[in-house]
């Protein structure tokens, strides 16, 4: 009985190799990986670089919803972030005669309400900024 095992066993090929590309696989979603994470932080950080807010735009809306019944503090509020926003020679120029115009309402205890004249002026130079 034992010579029938052992002609049976002759039988029996050898174990065959298969070739194992397992590491090459894990290697590969592994760099796969690292490059989808660095792909997502930089269009995240690209994301909040263009978020954040502009100082133009928020110059221009204080500007734009300035209240002209506390005169005085118009007047400093105006004369502040029109320096601040005006950009080229035409803005600047139109800023400064503005200022001009304004200092009257600065340095008293006591003032009037901003004239239509100034008005006017401060209307034109909101609409020739560029924001």
């Amino acid at each position: 009985m034992n010579e029938d095992v052992l002609s049976k066993l002759h039988d029996i090929k050898e174990l065959e190799k298969i070739p194992d590309y397992s590491i090459f696989i894990f290697s590969i979603l592994i760099f796969l990986g690292i490059i989808l994470v660095l792909t997502s932080i930089f269009l995240f950080i690209k994301y909040l670089k263009n978020k954040k807010t502009n100082d133009r735009k928020t110059y221009y809306n204080i500007l734009k919803n300035i209240d002209f019944s506390d005169s005085k503090k118009a007047a400093y509020t105006i004369t502040k972030y029109s320096r601040l926003l005006a950009s080229n020679d035409r803005e600047k120029k139109l800023a400064n005669e503005l200022i001009e115009d304004l200092e009257f309402f600065k340095y008293k205890k006591d003032v009037k309400n901003i004239d239509k004249m100034s008005k006017a002026k401060f209307l034109t130079f909101m609409e020739i900024l560029d924001v």
